[in-house]
């Protein structure tokens, strides 16, 4: 069974937010071995200066390295990350095995992103979209996409 860790920076606020994230665990349950290790934000000024959060990104990462399971294959979620298809990353997902990898880490960073070392380590960045979307929401449609990676891997009806 795949084991797929998501490493995020921040805590879900919104009680919906968590509904829909417990929902798709709930579902991939079946389908692979997940974990959700979220990790708290570093404390910025209200009007940080690019030093400033830099250095958060730094430590973040730091936090962040620890936790990425040994030999996984890395997606970083960024901005000039490439986007995917839900069909491209079903084939990525499937493959990851065939190549030695049993596990994936996809990471999360905060709302200034992730740091440079941490995409440096990063097999392959990933966008969501050329379009923004509130920081909290990637982490629900993240867990949405694995879903629907797994049912087109399985070709079920899920996925139209």
């Amino acid at each position: 069974m795949l084991n797929i860790t998501v490493i995020c920076i921040g805590r879900l606020k919104e009680p919906y937010l968590r509904d829909a994230c417990a929902e798709y665990q709930k579902r991939l349950s079946a389908l692979c071995k997940l974990s959700i290790i979220e990790l708290a934000a570093e404390k910025l000024s209200e009007n940080p200066s690019r030093k400033e959060i830099e250095g958060a990104l730094l430590a973040e990462g730091k936090r962040i390295a620890e936790k990425i399971p040994k030999g996984a294959k890395i997606y970083t979620l960024c901005i000039e990350g490439k986007q995917r298809t839900s069909e491209e990353l079903s084939c990525e997902l499937v493959q990851a095995p065939l190549e030695g990898k049993s596990s994936i880490a996809f990471i999360i960073g905060g709302s200034f992103g992730l740091s440079d070392e941490i995409k440096s380590k990063s097999d392959c960045r990933l966008s969501m979209s050329k379009m923004t979307f509130p920081h909290q929401l990637a982490r629900v449609m993240l867990l949405e996409q694995i879903y629907r990676s797994m049912q087109i891997a399985l070709n079920t009806k899920y996925h139209k």
